[in-house]
């Protein structure tokens, strides 16, 4: 048995569509967040600056409201299932804020599994950002040897990381950025939990 841990990027890896422009279309932004996570993932745009940017968009909408949102947006099943049923070993993380997944993770049994961006509730809906998960960072603080799967640009550090990086292409293509640095590429979800059992 392997000492691996295994990280999994949350959008478009483990869901099955881009959260932000799915909380986006509540307010009629979705054209606009759609142009700024394309070049987020592409890395037009640093992913903190932008971030914020598409946080500032959303802001308006009461967080019980996004919770809701997210919790209907589609799940890669087979990807989830391998997480629970490995859930020791396996971690979510994502710049998304802490008080707009929370729900979703605890719905799916990761709990104290994921790390993400923190965040403040003012009133029901204005939202102040307290810090923006830096995924290089993250991933240097485990100590065992790791396996990382992703789908984009802001993946790529911590995938240069990994022991094994794995890119994920079946919701969205692969990011440039991560391309050029993962071991195997995957666009078939049950193919890509094959090869992970395999490392386990």
């Amino acid at each position: 048995m392997s000492d691996y841990i295994f990280l999994f990027d949350l959008d478009s890896t483990l869901t099955q569509k881009e959260i932000l422009p799915e909380i986006s279309k509540e307010i009629g932004k979705e054209k606009e967040m759609r142009q700024l996570t394309e070049d987020t993932m592409q890395g037009v745009i640093p992913f903190k600056q932008s971030f914020l940017n598409r946080v500032n968009i959303l802001k308006s909408i009461d967080v019980e409201e996004v919770q809701q949102i997210i919790n209907n947006i589609p799940l890669n099943e087979h990807l989830i299932q391998f997480i629970q049923e490995n859930r020791q070993r396996c971690y979510i993380v994502t710049g998304n804020l802490d008080i707009w997944i929370s729900a979703l993770m605890k719905r799916i049994g990761m709990n104290g599994h994921y790390c993400c961006s923190k965040a403040i509730v003012d009133g029901d809906g204005t939202v102040k950002v307290v810090s923006v998960l830096d995924k290089e960072l993250t991933a240097k603080q485990f100590v065992h040897p790791l396996v990382v799967v992703g789908d984009g640009n802001n993946d790529a550090d911590m995938a240069r990381l990994a022991e094994i990086a794995v890119g994920y292409g079946g919701v969205r293509e692969i990011a440039p950025a991560l391309m050029k640095c993962i071991d195997y590429a995957f666009m078939d979800e049950k193919k890509l939990v094959q090869f992970l059992t395999e490392l386990l």
